[in-house]
């Protein structure tokens, strides 16, 4: 395989002594090179968009095409255009493999204008760009369902087909180093991804079944996975009395009340999830991967996270992979604040928690998570994730301390747990998260 795209970007910028920009033939950002002028006039609107929101308008995709450049097969010169928001004049790459154009390489035109000799130079590196996008467009379409084989297959004689057949695809890149990308939800089974994914060997579409809660969220089966935990609970608000926190180490009676709102059965059939092979060049740099997900996050619309799994040389482990990938999307789904894009190795106690297998929420915490108390469940949260420190989780949720006291003895009440006692702190804290998937 070619190299990265930045490295080739970057080369064109060597050549031309000028920043290029990336962009494939919907007119998406791929890469770019650095801008290190400062004249902020040598900045216009069309690129600053370009890299800011990784698009540019339809507006200016007419207005560029408009001189041909879909056709072309070398460099075209295009004049500003104060009034399109095109301030420099530009001069534009086709990036094209076997005649047709897959992207363009754009860059400022200024004095001293490139060489026929630069522009030729810069022109055989388009085209090993054109190469290598090629390539990925081929992954992303010729190789889905034996990724998808080798994502959804038990460990066994399938696993072991799915890869062979996987691999054989990939060809000495099948040895390389990869991360898994799980990105959900995805729009749907049949739904296109971008033309071209920076550095993606190959991806498909796969289900994926989001937990249930009061919210009404879909459950299911996640592909080697394991079956979901259900629960949850929505956000409160309110205030509660003020009052004493109860004091006495035993344990209070449990509440009389059913969790309201569990689901109990499986669901959310026809929800998808879009799994993707990224190469890398080092285990240490996820850069590629980052890049990937973020690119299909815009591509599956708002609320769409990431997951992204540990580096792995070859494709034995990739079942592991995508448990990981798809454990990083549901912590990142359970706690907004891990996402939108959640590395396996940053989500905490959620590498445990999705790891374990569907189960009813522990009795000691049925009553907490009805809707009824999801303000106290979130106080209990908050307090055990500031580690019992209720000066800071007061500063947190924004209340008096004597408030704060007050909803905790509430808490006890409705467990049967005791904050003070170290076991039962860690048998609510788990709880409460395990809900959350």
């Amino acid at each position: 395989m070619k190299g990265d795209y930045q490295e080739l970007v970057d080369e064109i910028s060597a050549l031309l002594g000028a920043p290029a920009t990336l962009e494939n033939r919907d007119f998406g950002l791929i890469a770019f090179g650095a801008h290190d002028s400062d004249d902020d006039a040598a900045m216009d609107p069309v690129r600053t968009r370009s890299i800011l929101t990784r698009k540019s308008t339809p507006a200016v995709r007419a207005w560029f095409e408009g001189f041909g450049i879909t056709r072309a097969t070398g460099p075209v010169r295009i004049p500003a255009a104060p009034d399109a928001g095109v301030f420099r004049d530009r001069i534009c790459l086709p990036v094209r493999h076997r005649g047709v154009v897959l992207g363009y390489v754009w860059l400022l035109d200024a004095e001293p204008h490139p060489t026929h000799a630069q522009l030729t130079a810069a022109m055989e590196v388009a085209t090993r760009i054109g190469g290598l996008l090629a390539d990925e467009e081929r992954a992303g379409s010729d190789l889905s369902r034996e990724l998808r084989a080798a994502l959804t297959a038990e460990r066994g004689w399938q696993y072991d087909m799915a890869l062979t057949a996987l691999r054989t695809a990939l060809g000495p890149a099948a040895d390389g180093l990869h991360a898994m990308v799980c990105v959900a939800p995805w729009p749907g089974e049949d739904s296109p991804s971008p033309r071209t994914v920076p550095a993606a060997a190959a991806l498909c579409t796969v289900p994926w079944h989001l937990p249930a809660g009061p919210a009404g969220r879909g459950a299911g089966t996640e592909p080697g996975g394991g079956r979901e935990a259900h629960g949850g609970r929505a956000a409160g608000a309110g205030r509660e009395a003020r009052g004493g926190r109860a004091t006495g180490g035993g344990a209070q009676a449990r509440g009389g009340q059913e969790a309201e709102g569990m689901a109990s059965g499986l669901g959310g059939e026809g929800v998808w999830a879009l799994g993707v092979l990224v190469r890398l060049r080092a285990a240490d740099n996820l850069a590629p991967a980052a890049s990937a997900a973020g690119r299909l996050r815009d591509t599956a619309g708002a609320g769409a996270v990431a997951g992204v799994a540990l580096p792995r040389r070859g494709l034995a482990d990739l079942d592991t992979a995508w448990r990981e990938a798809s454990a990083g999307a549901r912590a990142a789904t359970a706690q907004p604040a891990l996402g939108p894009l959640a590395e396996w190795s940053a989500i905490g106690p959620y590498r445990l928690l999705t790891a374990l297998p569907r189960t009813d929420p522990d009795p000691a915490v049925r009553a907490l998570l009805t809707a009824a108390h999801s303000e106290l469940a979130h106080t209990a949260e908050v307090f055990l994730d500031h580690a019992g420190q209720a000066g800071r989780t007061a500063a947190a949720l924004g209340i008096h301390r004597q408030t704060l006291y007050y909803r905790l003895s509430r808490v006890e009440q409705l467990t049967g747990l005791d904050l003070d006692a170290g076991e039962d702190r860690l048998l609510l804290h788990m709880a409460l998260k395990a809900a959350k998937l």
